[in-house]
């Protein structure tokens, strides 16, 4: 079977919602979820070849972000209208990571410049959110709200997990002032 099929090819394509036009804000919202997952799954790649970091570092950092593309493809799926869910305590496990590496840093006390892959993810997962949030505004109810807050809590993460992988790699960071 062709991976094409040329339905959108009019500009138009379907989801579990029905037809709409690609320009949907539906359309727009799902196309961002699914840059950033695209997005760490490249960082995910790239996992191993962080040096500074011990192979169980590595490991646990590829784990981390393929749980991280998990939890989007179920966010993903549901706004295309299936029934799944994000598990209540993804957010949870995001705010253990970062207060986990947070023990590991430097005091951070001043901006600094955004370096690195993550830092790229991070970046996009903010205009995911922003997404996601005017997508809700359209919506009669409420229940993308985990959904926000978890996207809320990944770009925390995000900026966590680069901010580290930077700090074992030997990356200096640099302030900004």
């Amino acid at each position: 079977m062709p991976i094409y099929t040329k339905k959108g090819d009019g500009g138009k394509t379907s989801t579990l919602a029905g037809p709409m036009g690609k320009n949907d804000l539906l359309v727009e919202t799902l196309g961002s979820v699914d840059e950033l997952n695209s997005w760490i799954g490249f960082c995910r790649a790239k996992s191993s070849e962080y040096s500074g970091l011990s192979k169980i570092e590595q490991v646990q950092l590829s784990g981390q972000l393929k749980n991280m593309q998990r939890n989007l493809m179920d966010i993903d799926s549901f706004l295309a209208g299936s029934k799944k869910r994000l598990r209540p305590n993804e957010t949870r496990k995001l705010e253990v990571l970062i207060d986990k590496l947070t023990k590991e840093l430097p005091r951070l006390s001043n901006f600094v410049y955004p370096m690195g892959d993550l830092q790229v993810a991070r970046a996009i997962v903010r205009r995911c959110e922003r997404r996601v949030v005017n997508y809700q505004l359209t919506v009669v109810n409420n229940s993308l709200n985990p959904a926000v807050k978890y996207l809320n809590r990944l770009s925390d993460a995000l900026f966590t997990v680069a901010r580290w992988v930077n700090y074992k790699i030997g990356r200096e960071e640099e302030i900004w002032k």
